[in-house]
């Protein structure tokens, strides 16, 4: 890891600047560390003279000349040495660096002080099938998690189930007045084997939509569901509560196969229930952070004052129509039915632990000892009866909402909360990972059954879960699994079926987390299949092609010189350093090796800058430097054993930080392609 390193060097110029000009650690300018454009330049490149040349009123160069004579015996560097352009340019021990780094096995630092992080994602509505777009967001959140476990930090992965919204409330006004089904009908379609429940709904949603353009009187039937799920009491919430527990149930076996997993499901009418948002609503009005407005078309409702320049909101289904051009936001309707940014508001002080009140925990799944726990209303479900007793779920020092831009005024409005409350610190806390949406290319719309897909006269084929139109996350992955099963099949004929179906699987979910990483989070996506398959570019099964290249190479070597990954490491130490220290066959190897080195300072940027494409920019490139490598300088067939075992050493090391790489996007690595 190359982030020590710095931590070193910043340090000794810190010291440097104090011996050599007298200047106090609060008073000297951030220490910025860059990477040199050429091998003889150095390692690492630092342009602090030219941060100081005005203040010490001389020129850069003379400024990194008097630096430099008091930069030695700096732990894991061989030099330095003042360029005439005015730079520090470090030189690493570049054996001594390689040794340490093999023999580190950490996946990443310790940082216990920083608290507890909670970052929520996936938040499908539990009224259909997930489609493609859920799959972003689940990506995301997921790879965020890791990334910040990477760093060392506790992470709490919660996933909100919006059980009393409008979507549930359309689905059971489908069964119900479109259908006639009671809640024993509803039931047994449910449990029913022969019945993909999430996908009926997924059509049964699509036919509400239509039924209630027919007749706008129509939309007092969804109001009444509202109410009864809201109430939480009768046979609709019932039937309310046994949808929304099949079709979660059906979402967590779609993100299982994208390696998805979470520690809570947060259940929105558990915060009804238990009053957190009677708790948070008496709070808002005594801090006057709403008001109930006695006029106009939102009389009768309580509202939030906006206090963004930025007015534009999308309206949640049953709000006020014209509320996406008022400086206000409804937080309870006029019919007394709160609006989801309302319960947000109470989940956002649970998840500080500003509320005052917590959960009751039950267990949804047990999972073999590693229990995914959900909230409950019934304190009886949080007594221990012989298993595991709830971990301590809230009370975190910063939130990560992750959820699509379309809501970024609705997330400002959950800090605008705080603020107002007097509870900064947790604003500034609050942090919304914001993504655009996914669309289709044209060719993959067409593969996947779609017509006129050119009619639109768009570079991309847009898709609406409301009207039915779109992808299923799972026919998605079976489509991807089965064309991926093809090409293993045609490369690899000894494989037995099952295992051809696990590497095909696992180049599946790579192509398809590493295409949702790989762009830019504000970028709209046009999935392609084909695109995404390919192992050729940019893609997950290039990635991991070059791990298992890595893998083989590994195991010639144990099999044929009988030379494990430990012998290799052990010969190496003795060995004469030259093939990783002199000419340009030795520049190549060490170069390939530091960038391999650079994967926590990728990390540390892409949590920073929330932009977690720069990981896979990052792996990809290191993909590319090894198989460049590879191709140039020989293992195997190399007769001089030093070149060979230094190769073989780098091999070692490079496998290992691309394997990690790939396994914070979520991809595993297959043992044949």
């Amino acid at each position: 890891m190359i982030l020590p390193v710095h931590a070193r060097v910043r340090a000794h110029i810190q010291t440097a600047l104090t011996a050599a000009f007298g200047l106090d650690p609060a008073d000297q300018p951030s220490i910025v560390i860059e990477t040199p454009p050429r091998r003889a330049l150095g390692d690492l490149a630092l342009p602090v003279a030219f941060e100081l040349a005005r203040r010490l009123r001389k020129a850069p160069r003379v400024i990194a000349q008097e630096l430099a004579t008091h930069l030695t015996g700096i732990d894991g560097v061989d030099r330095v040495e003042a360029a005439p352009n005015g730079y520090l340019n470090f030189y690493l021990a570049r054996a001594a660096f390689v040794l340490a780094e093999l023999a580190d096995h950490r996946a990443g630092r310790t940082d216990a002080a920083g608290g507890k992080v909670i970052v929520e994602h996936t938040a499908i509505n539990p009224n259909k099938a997930a489609h493609i777009g859920h799959l972003r967001n689940a990506t995301l959140g997921d790879t965020l998690v890791r990334l910040l476990r990477y760093q060392g930090r506790q992470v709490e992965v919660q996933n909100y189930i919006d059980d009393t919204g409008v979507q549930v409330a359309d689905v059971l006004v489908g069964f119900t007045a479109i259908e006639g089904k009671d809640l024993a009908a509803v039931r047994a379609l449910a449990d029913s084997p022969d019945v993909r429940f999430d996908y009926y709904c997924w059509d049964l949603y699509a036919k509400v939509t239509e039924w209630y353009a027919a007749d706008k009187a129509r939309l007092e039937i969804r109001s009444q569901a509202l109410h009864a799920l809201e109430a939480g009491h009768g046979e609709m919430a019932e039937m309310g509560a046994l949808v929304a527990d099949r079709i979660v149930r059906c979402h967590l076996r779609t993100m299982a196969r994208m390696s998805v997993d979470y520690d809570l499901l947060t259940w929105e009418g558990d915060i009804l229930r238990l009053h957190f948002w009677t708790t948070a609503f008496e709070q808002l009005k005594t801090r006057q952070a709403v008001f109930l407005q006695t006029e106009g078309r939102l009389k009768g409702c309580w509202v939030m004052p906006i206090e963004s320049d930025s007015p534009t909101v999308e309206a949640e289904a049953g709000d006020a129509a014209d509320e996406e051009d008022s400086r206000e936001k409804v937080i309870v309707r006029s019919n007394g039915t709160v609006t989801y940014v309302g319960k947000d508001i109470a989940n956002q002080f649970w998840k500080f632990g500003l509320l005052g009140r917590d959960f009751n925990y039950r267990v949804f799944d047990p999972r073999n000892g590693r229990p995914l726990w959900a909230t409950s209303t019934d304190a009886a479900t949080s007594i221990s009866t012989g298993g595991p007793a709830a971990p301590p779920f809230g009370r975190a020092t910063a939130v990560y909402n992750v959820i699509d831009s379309r809501q970024a005024y609705l997330q400002q409005l959950l800090k605008q909360a705080l603020g107002t409350m007097g509870f900064s610190r947790e604003a500034d806390a609050s942090t919304h990972y914001a993504y655009e949406m996914v669309a289709l290319s044209h060719a993959t719309a067409r593969e996947l059954g779609y017509e006129d897909t050119e009619s639109s006269g768009k570079p991309f084929v847009e898709v609406s879960g409301r009207k039915g139109l779109g992808v299923k996350a799972d026919d998605l992955l079976d489509r991807l699994i089965a064309t991926a099963e093809r090409e293993v099949r045609s490369r690899n004929a000894e494989l037995s079926d099952a295992e051809c179906r696990r590497t095909a699987e696992a180049i599946a979910v790579s192509a398809v987390r590493y295409f949702l990483i790989k762009f830019s989070r504000g970028k709209v996506i046009a999935f392609d299949i084909q695109e995404a398959l390919s192992f050729e570019g940019e893609t997950g099964p290039y990635l991991q092609y070059a791990v298992v290249r890595a893998n083989n190479i590994l195991a010639r070597l144990a099999d044929r010189d009988k030379l494990t990954e430990q012998a290799i490491v052990e010969r190496v130490r003795t060995l004469n350093q030259a093939p990783l220290t002199e000419g340009d066959e030795a520049d190549e190897l060490w170069g390939l090796v530091l960038e391999a080195a650079r994967l926590d300072e990728v990390v540390e940027a892409a949590v920073r800058g929330l932009e977690l494409s720069v990981v896979a920019k990052y792996a990809f490139g290191l993909a590319q430097a090894f198989n460049a490598f590879y191709h140039r300088q020989q293992i195997l067939r190399e007769e001089r054993e030093e070149p060979r075992l230094w190769r073989a050493a780098a091999v070692v090391f490079v496998r290992r930080e691309m394997t990690r790489a790939l396994d914070l996007m979520g991809c595993r690595i297959p043992s044949r392609m």
